[in-house]
């Protein structure tokens, strides 16, 4: 059963002349880092959304875990939901506890418990209990608020987590921190997450896989190697930068890339690359150590192998203008 399901969804505002989100079927599975990419305008939020019930369908049902959102009560509903925003949305008036705590304190767990958390996911974002417990979110930089806005949505340990541009306000550096911060996270936690963007390479860099909008349509719904390799048609593949291979290295995960282990694996000494590196860096050290494969691993556990010809297949251009795409929607669903 998908974690989230969207079922011919459909949001209309009043006097406009197109639907904002426009008959879109989706399946989110478990634990997937899903991506919503797309120009201004083109119901990525609207979208996202609808699934805390911010915003209500026109038309159509959206499933959590198999259950209709409209059959739950709207509080309770967010409450099972992380939310992070862009300016992070922390109470000016509270303290970094106080804020990380609101969730716990709705659910009435025990004030001990609540501290307990409140510690453990300051560590968990990398901002010492001891030192920000007490600050107000005026005396934190825009990196460190957005890191107190994802440890508050983590607070009631939800199984789904919304996000809505949350990185687009801080520079390019904090951004870049908060998206490795952001893999470490998911890869740790597995919580099933719908990230919404306008970036790119933000997108690619993050994504398990990526919904690609236009106009309120799902144009197309892939990994990131398989919306750089066979995007489905121009919009996508100008979109995604699908002809600047040297940019696909770059923005790939290793592990998009990688093949299984054979069943009687040994290590038998040689290199190894971390499954979240990219692509151009997994070239360097093939280059550089004149290796023929390189072992994936894992925080330490080999997971796949890496070849020459793995990356070279996965920067292969497709034999027609556009290929065929592994979807869970069609284009334009």
């Amino acid at each position: 059963m998908s974690a989230i399901r969207f079922d011919d969804v459909t949001k209309q505002f009043l006097n406009q002349a197109r639907p904002a989100v426009d008959h879109c079927t989706l399946e989110v599975d478990k634990g997937q880092f899903v991506v919503l990419l797309g120009p201004s305008g083109c119901g990525k939020t609207t979208l996202l959304k609808m699934v805390n019930r911010l915003y209500e369908p026109s038309s159509g049902t959206i499933y959590l875990d198999g259950s209709d959102i409209r059959q739950m009560n709207g509080t309770t509903l967010r409450r099972q939901i992380g939310y992070v925003i862009q300016q992070a949305g922390l109470f000016p008036h509270m303290t970094v506890a106080q804020n990380i705590g609101v969730v716990p304190t709705l659910l009435h767990w025990p004030k001990a418990k609540i501290r307990e958390r409140i510690d453990e996911l300051l560590t968990l974002v990398a901002l010492p209990p001891a030192e920000y417990r007490e600050r107000y979110p005026a005396q934190l930089s825009g990196g460190q608020q957005q890191r107190v806005g994802v440890a508050r949505a983590l607070a009631g340990d939800p199984e789904f987590i919304l996000m809505d541009e949350p990185f687009g306000a801080v520079d390019a550096i904090t951004r870049a921190s908060l998206q490795e911060e952001m893999l470490l996270l998911h890869r740790k936690l597995r919580k099933t997450i719908l990230f919404v963007t306008h970036d790119v390479d933000e997108a690619l860099r993050l994504a398990d896989k990526m919904v690609v909008m236009r106009a309120g349509k799902i144009v197309q719904y892939a990994t990131p190697l398989e919306l750089l390799s066979h995007p489905v048609d121009a919009f996508v593949n100008e979109l995604v930068g699908g002809d600047d291979m040297v940019r696909q290295l770059g923005l790939v995960r290793v592990e998009a890339a990688m093949k299984q282990l054979p069943s009687q694996f040994q290590m038998d000494g040689q290199p190894t690359i971390a499954c979240d590196t990219n692509l151009r860096q997994a070239l360097s050290t093939l280059l550089r150590t004149n290796a023929p494969t390189l072992v994936v691993i894992d925080d330490q556990t080999p997971v796949g192998l890496l070849t020459l010809e793995n990356i070279k297949a996965s920067t292969t251009t497709p034999p027609h203008p556009f290929g065929c795409c592994s979807t869970s929607s069609p284009p334009g669903a």
